[in-house]
């Protein structure tokens, strides 16, 4: 038993991922993993208030939110969900991988994933690049007219409540646009230290918890595209 535990202590201290100040690599671990779970308490906390600031707004001013709400263009919303879902399938297959310490197959997922980032964030470019043509974009040039219902019927709108349902728009499609530029660039980061065979079966929580920033970042998405795509599309 003494002879177990004297190699155990031998293997954590050549242990070059293992940082000075922890006891052993389950310890450093559990630390990294506890920082970044309360790192993403701190983002839905974030997201979570302009979810709240969006909603209230959306009660309170129906028929321009319900206008607003048409405007967007609801194929590019839906394909970039199916992105970002295939995405966290390949997310997980490289932790996967990591684990088992297939160096490759964790580097291809790796790519795999930013690619996907990337494809996101290209349809999304689209799609504001439509909000510009559209005068959709809060600020001086912003137009917003009545709109007409299914049957032919007009429907006033104010065009300051419209312009408030973009600014909320914009603000959360970019904010979430800008975790995923991060959320590539450190996938990036991840693959090319994956490449140099940095990470290994006993240690991968760098892959963990870079997995489950991206899993936080999918996950807003799915709640965003329902809020802002589909609910109460007609006033």
């Amino acid at each position: 038993m003494h002879d177990s535990q004297a190699t155990t202590v031998e293997h954590e201290a050549h242990n070059p991922a293992l940082l000075h100040h922890f006891a052993d690599a389950q310890q450093q671990k559990n630390a990294a993993s506890l920082g970044m779970w309360l790192f993403l308490v701190t983002e839905i906390m974030f997201f979570g208030g302009m979810f709240c600031a969006y909603l209230i707004y959306r009660l309170a001013h129906f028929n321009a939110f319900a206008a607003g709400s048409q405007q967007l263009n609801i194929w590019m919303g839906a394909v970039n969900t199916a992105v970002l879902i295939v995405s966290s399938v390949t997310v997980v297959l490289a932790v996967k991988a990591a684990e088992a310490g297939k160096r490759k197959v964790l580097v291809g997922y790796l790519v795999v994933t930013v690619l996907l980032g990337l494809t996101f964030l290209v349809v999304k470019g689209f799609e504001y690049r439509e909000k510009f043509e559209k005068h959709h974009v809060p600020g001086p040039t912003f137009n917003f007219t009545d709109k007409f219902d299914d049957n032919g019927k007009q429907i006033p709108v104010n065009p300051k409540e419209a312009e408030l349902f973009f600014s909320l728009y914009f603000a959360m499609t970019g904010m979430h646009a800008l975790h995923m530029i991060i959320g590539c660039g450190l996938f990036t980061g991840l693959a090319i230290l994956a490449w140099k065979g940095h990470y290994t079966p006993a240690y991968f929580t760098p892959i963990e918890n870079g997995g489950l920033y991206w899993h936080l970042v999918d996950i807003i998405w799915i709640y965003l595209f329902p809020l802002l795509y589909l609910i109460s599309r007609h006033s």
